[in-house]
């Protein structure tokens, strides 16, 4: 696990990479309002996609100045294009750069995820969103190109129906999973483990060198 800064677009921005022995991909986790690289579910998340060969970038979106701003907090373009940035440098930082590459997104951050799939298709093989507001991503979904599965708390009840919209606009190979039991943050027991399984399972069938063959 190594601290890493990326900078760019002149910002410094903070996150934690993971690289196990032998990956087989990478995955860039774009956090939900409020939440960053030290957030416990998705660390736990992470760590399971570790466990599975990938590595992992849990980035700060924003500052921590920006971070209190909540035009900013939803602000789905500039979320955007730190995510691109932080794809950008896991393409070109040697590790990580032949590696194929997903996306994990919570809250606001799926939204951020979708618009980046969209906008630089050839960057990203899978996207997965956790809990997420797709429905943010508006014009952007029609344009996705790279799978996409959609997770959600059955108790999450107006979320479930933003990602059923989402779904509907959605042209990619796509699935939606409602999690029985969970509310929006999967604090019930066992349902983020359903959670890192399901994701686990979406990355591997899309990320591994054998899928893109």
């Amino acid at each position: 696990m190594n601290q890493i800064t990326i900078t760019g677009d002149g910002v410094r921005l903070d996150g934690i990479l993971r690289i196990p022995d032998h990956a087989t991909g990478v995955v860039a986790f774009a956090h939900g309002s409020g939440s960053g690289r030290f957030s416990p579910r998705n660390q736990y998340v992470a760590r399971v996609l570790d466990t599975g060969g990938f590595a992992t970038l849990l980035l700060d979106l924003l500052t921590a100045d920006e971070a209190d701003d909540r035009r900013k907090v939803f602000n789905i373009d500039l979320l955007t294009d730190r995510l691109l940035l932080a794809q950008t440098w896991l393409a070109t930082h040697r590790p990580t750069s032949g590696l194929r590459a997903g996306y994990f997104g919570a809250s606001t951050g799926a939204a951020a995820a979708l618009q980046a799939a969209a906008r630089k298709p050839q960057a990203v093989d899978a996207v997965v969103s956790r809990g997420g507001r797709p429905d943010l991503a508006g014009p952007y979904l029609s344009r996705v190109t790279a799978p996409t599965l959609l997770l959600v708390g059955g108790d999450d009840g107006p979320v479930i129906d933003m990602n059923e919209e989402a779904l509907a606009q959605l042209t990619c190979e796509k699935q939606l999973i409602i999690i029985p039991g969970a509310s929006h943050l999967f604090e019930e027991p066992g349902t983020l483990e359903q959670v890192a399984r399901e994701a686990l399972h979406w990355f591997e069938r899309h990320l591994s060198p054998a899928s893109s063959a």
